[in-house]
């Protein structure tokens, strides 16, 4: 089994201005990432649009990444949603060849109880024909996770990990303090990263990391090397890039960033749209200061 401790990044998906999926694009941002220091590759999660990419779109967008990142990376694939059935139904429709894991929010929208929480991930888990991480986004599906209901979870034989972005760190620090040996806890809030891996955290999925591969990669690294003086050093140097990439919601930010880094064009499908030109302005000068830094 692959180990996904360290820097995740939930990888953008970049689009043409017609809306359509830029490939070439797509190809540059993997291998930046890559090169870049970051750990293992996540393909749709939110942060990649994947709410509307369809389902021909999901399977290209997937297959253009592990081609391009050719086995020199774990790759995790996004496939969460709210109707139970239909998501076990796409495990026999997709080919996730070169899919080393599978990233499942919490049911959203629907709001199930604890033990609908429990009984939706058993199901997906002993249906899933790779690892399954765990998704607790409380500010997106209306629903926190329970450390209890992450705990219960975590014997599961196909679930590996869990991605925590409730901003709860109580609740982080239960999981961690409970959890059995083999099971991952990964911070979803970039700015939370270093007192998230200060209470026994192995690591992150990040937004950022799409910007800057390697510079926030090195946060975690220092982490784990119990350097936090370091770690703290490159927290300080990009919190305030992280906060405005989040102003005006995700992946806005990171997208206009990757843009003014001459990654992809700035583009989004509705409902999202750009960020402001005040905030674009305000990136533009944040990445100017972080990339004079060195």
């Amino acid at each position: 089994m692959k180990d996904f401790r360290g820097t995740g990044v939930a990888m953008v998906t970049p689009f043409k201005a017609d809306k359509s999926v830029d490939y070439f694009a797509l190809e540059k941002l993997t291998e930046h990432l890559i090169t870049g220091g970051v750990d293992y590759l996540v393909v749709q999660g939110t942060t990649g649009e994947s709410a509307t990419l369809t389902q021909s779109d999901k399977q290209d967008v997937l297959s253009a990444v592990i081609r391009k990142n050719a086995g020199r990376l774990p790759v995790v694939w996004g496939h969460g949603g709210n109707n139970t059935q239909a998501l076990i139904e796409v495990f026999n429709e997709f080919d996730l060849t070169g899919v080393d894991a599978v990233l499942a929010a919490s049911p959203y929208y629907n709001k199930p109880t604890q033990a609908g929480i429990i009984a939706h991930y058993n199901a997906y888990a002993d249906a899933s024909p790779k690892p399954v991480i765990l998704y607790n986004v409380p500010g997106r599906t209306s629903s926190n996770m329970l450390a209890e209901t992450t705990l219960a979870l975590a014997d599961h034989k196909n679930i590996i990990a869990v991605k925590e972005a409730s901003g709860n760190l109580d609740q982080v620090g239960q999981i961690i303090k409970n959890k059995p040996s083999k099971f991952l806890v990964l911070s979803g809030d970039d700015p939370l990263i270093i007192p998230h891996m200060a209470l026994g955290g192995d690591g992150i999925i990040s937004v950022i990391a799409n910007a800057f591969p390697n510079k926030f990669s090195s946060i975690a690294k220092s982490c784990f090397r119990g350097d936090y003086n370091e770690a703290r050093k490159t927290h300080h140097l990009l919190i305030d890039f992280i906060y405005m990439l989040f102003a005006e919601g995700n992946p806005g930010g990171v997208k206009a960033a990757c843009h003014i880094l001459g990654l992809m064009e700035n583009e989004l499908r509705l409902p999202l749209v750009r960020v402001s030109d005040d905030l674009l302005q305000k990136l533009k000068t944040q990445i100017n200061m972080i990339n004079s830094a060195g």
